[in-house]
């Protein structure tokens, strides 16, 4: 996706036990066409929890027929996106030559490294039929040695992601590894992203393998050291201690971190990176017509005037 930063202020829950560093309720914004997005990442106090630099919650919206969503070629530099929907589909191009359809449950990670641009759209069937759509963005930031490796897209179905279900918990591992089981997908770095859906009264362990891990809470509500939260919410913990989510009514939550990189990064617009010089070299890139072109599309998204 693309997107301009948000600096309205966010309301933020008190600090509900030593565990946790942060709680971000994300910002509500509407892109046009009644399409909501709720952005958690980056935060005025946290611009990163391991890699992860950005996180949308777009949706769920219904889209009558004849609409849908579209995301014009845009580009991207020094990260790789996720898209990981809950319901709809969206058709992803890119100028490596892929065309990918995203399906629900499914792993899609575009590796930008030195550039790529990519559109974003409704597929033609469910744009006639009308459709919902319900999903998440996040970019992670590529670290120091990697961030100007080719760019790639792996793609893995639901039915090949690793998968737990026990009684009232189902999960499903995406990147990295979780409750015993590794995705199969490659990363640069050391991530890890896990879907979690619990129902009332069941309860889920935050393993404290990796270094720095967030909750995104999606949707209903979760108990943790005895104070309760309700989705949407971001919730961030300090590393180290082991943490035990307990649902109080059925919710579907996100579990991710990883390795904090060495150092924070630069962000205008669309592109990450450790270097101000090579964003602007990116901007330029762009203004001229240097990356390659996305099949099927004769549409893009201009370079804005300014990013803030």
């Amino acid at each position: 996706m693309t997107w301009l930063p948000d600096y309205d202020p966010i309301a933020g829950d008190r600090q509900s036990c030593d565990a946790l560093e942060l709680v971000v309720v994300p910002r509500t914004r509407d892109l046009g066409g009644g399409f909501p997005v709720r952005r958690a990442l980056p935060h005025g106090k946290r611009q990163m929890v391991g890699p992860f630099i950005f996180f949308d919650h777009f949706g769920p919206v219904q889209f009558m027929a004849g609409q849908g969503m579209d995301v014009k070629p845009h580009p991207h530099i020094g990260l790789a996106t996720v898209s990981y929907l809950f319901d709809g589909k969206i058709t992803h191009r890119d100028s490596e030559g892929n065309i990918q359809d995203i399906r629900p449950g499914a792993m899609n990670l575009m590796t930008a490294g030195r550039g790529i641009a990519h559109s974003e759209r409704t597929p033609e069937v469910e744009r006639a039929d009308g459709h919902s759509l319900l999903g998440l963005q996040s970019w992670i930031a590529l670290p120091a040695g990697q961030e100007e490796i080719d760019p790639s897209f792996q793609h893995f179905s639901a039915d090949a992601l690793p998968s737990i279900t026990d009684g009232g918990l189902t999960a499903r591992v995406i990147a990295g590894k979780a409750f015993g089981k590794a995705a199969p997908v490659k990363t640069v770095s050391d991530w890890f992203y896990v879907e979690v859906q619990l129902g009332a009264g069941m309860s889920a362990p935050l393993d404290n393998d990796y270094e720095e891990r967030a909750i995104y809470l999606v949707s209903g509500a979760v108990q943790i050291a005895g104070d309760v939260f309700e989705g949407p919410r971001l919730l961030v913990f300090r590393p180290g201690d082991a943490i035990t989510v307990t649902a109080t009514s059925p919710a579907r939550m996100m579990f991710l971190g990883g390795a904090a990189l060495e150092g924070p990064r630069y962000i205008w617009w669309n592109f990450v990176s450790s270097s101000q010089e090579r964003i602007e070299q990116a901007k330029e890139d762009w203004k001229q017509a240097r990356f390659g072109p996305v099949p099927d599309e004769t549409e893009f998204i201009p370079l804005p005037e300014k990013s803030y």
